[in-house]
């Protein structure tokens, strides 16, 4: 989960999730593409979708990509990179789940090809959503939740046990996985799915290894703390070296393995 439970990802921690959330790799791009037959005529809305980790690689095999977020400085963040990457067909829009009606109204009914939704969706009235959703998939579209991967606190390895006691001392707080990553998450959103009419629920998985710097993982716990909570600039340098004691001795690179999880459901 993250550490707090209230939004709030905006100013420093929208910059360090740009930089350091990890994204997508192609292998879980081309699973979603595969699962919606998404082409070059598609549109896709990437709900909840901060700083472009999912829509700027979509963007780039499909018409058009609507990525929708609550956060301004998300979105500001999503653009620039856009317009780094040469992507001209990403439209960024602020909004929250209870504003997609308003883009079905805009869009026309049977228009998307997929909704995918990331690590926002336990914001969300998912189950709401997924009714709302229906009449604005085409045929053969549908809905992808995708989860990348275990949270950094939550890993099942020395150092991740040892920053979960760490943050969960520094915070005041018992982090568990809450934020769509867990088993139960995953069967209670499949379960949804297909209440609300979707067909064919399954999960694709993809597995990789990765290794982080310390860099990255202090910029990734940081991604993760609601802007009220992030200890402000003066105090930065001591929570990260608080961190860093915090971690096994002499330990500078953080070994995982990364399980991309989508749950996806289609529409007839």
């Amino acid at each position: 989960m993250v550490l707090a439970m209230t939004l709030g990802f905006s100013g420093d921690v929208a910059g360090y999730y740009a930089k350091y959330r990890r994204g997508y790799p192609p292998a879980a791009i081309d699973a979603l593409q595969s699962a919606f037959g998404l082409h070059t005529d598609d549109v896709v809305l990437d709900l909840g979708c901060g700083t472009g980790q999912l829509a700027l690689p979509l963007a780039r095999r499909v018409r058009s990509v609507i990525g929708m977020d609550p956060e301004p400085d998300m979105l500001r963040l999503a653009a620039e990179a856009a317009e780094r990457q040469g992507i001209a067909n990403a439209t960024w829009v602020l909004g929250a789940d209870s504003d997609v009606p308003a883009v079905g109204a805009l869009l026309g009914q049977r228009t998307l090809a997929m909704t995918v939704i990331g690590n926002a969706l336990h914001w969300m009235r998912h189950d709401e959503l997924f009714r709302t959703l229906v009449p604005m998939l085409r045929p053969g579209g549908g809905i992808a939740v995708v989860a990348n991967g275990t949270p950094l606190w939550l890993q099942d390895s020395p150092w991740s046990r040892a920053l979960r006691t760490c943050l969960e001392h520094h915070f005041g707080t018992s982090l568990s996985p809450s934020c769509g990553t867990g088993p139960e998450d995953r069967d209670r959103y499949a379960q949804a799915l297909a209440a609300a009419g979707y067909e064919r629920v399954q999960e694709i998985a993809i597995e990789y290894d990765d290794e982080l710097t310390f860099d990255q993982l202090i910029g990734g716990i940081c991604s993760a703390i609601p802007a009220h909570k992030l200890p402000g600039p003066k105090d930065r340098p001591a929570f990260t070296e608080y961190v860093r004691q915090s971690l096994p001795a002499g330990q500078s690179s953080f070994a995982e393995l990364v399980k991309v999880s989508a749950v996806v459901g289609k529409v007839g």
